[in-house]
């Protein structure tokens, strides 16, 4: 149990986890960290570039993309962040209508 929060964790490692035919352990709580840090790198990598595409467009450009790019960074990185917590949500919720139930 996880203190206060009484909310169970699965120790079954993520290979395990993965080739788990059965669907018995989940995958996604293990996964959202690592989705959401590349997520995150990767608007960061996408932002850089169209800075320097802006920038080689014309000064004009480049200025708009850097300046407004971070509010645009900010806003798709939101999105992100509440779909994979809807995603893990759901999980969860799955895993507590699973322990909930009677056992055959």
């Amino acid at each position: 149990m996880d203190g206060a929060l009484g909310v169970a964790r699965d120790t079954t490692g993520f290979l395990p986890a993965l080739f788990d035919f059965t669907f018995t352990h989940f995958v996604t709580p293990k996964l959202v960290r690592f989705v959401y840090l590349l997520a995150t790198i990767a608007l960061g990598v996408v932002w850089l570039f169209w800075v320097f595409v802006g920038f080689a467009r014309g000064a004009g450009t480049g200025l708009a993309v850097l300046i407004l790019g971070p509010v645009l960074f900010i806003i798709y990185l939101a999105v992100i962040r509440m779909t994979l917590e809807f995603y893990l949500s759901i999980v969860r919720m799955s895993e507590d209508v699973h322990h909930r139930l009677p056992r055959a």
